[in-house]
């Protein structure tokens, strides 16, 4: 009987060890848990940060302002802009490249 209460203590022994054991894994796999969410909180909030700075940079009127300040720019007068007629192809399609002795939009005849 003293061998089998023995083993019964072992067993109790065990079994609590085993249940510490897994409540310390428990709370540190919560906590990695909780670290990861915050870490994708923070993500989405940069993700929607980058998304409003592209938005914002892709703007018509950021684009003309920084080509007229920053690289001098400016936009050429009505004389200097030419339109070109793409003749079609046969299949219904516009040609990319120019006709003979045509000058391209914005250049200097």
């Amino acid at each position: 009987m003293t061998r089998l209460s023995a083993v019964f203590a072992l067993l109790l022994v065990l079994s609590g060890l085993s249940l510490v054991s897994s409540q310390y894994r428990a709370r540190q796999l919560f906590i990695d848990l909780d670290r990861a969410r915050i870490a994708a909180r923070k993500l989405d909030v940069e993700w929607r940060t980058l998304q409003l700075d592209q938005t914002n940079y892709s703007k018509h009127s950021l684009i003309e302002s920084a080509a007229e300040h920053d690289l001098r720019m400016l936009r050429p007068s009505q004389r200097r802009i030419q339109y070109l007629n793409l003749p079609d192809h046969p299949d219904g399609s516009k040609t990319s490249t120019l006709p003979s002795g045509s000058v391209a939009a914005g250049s200097a005849p």
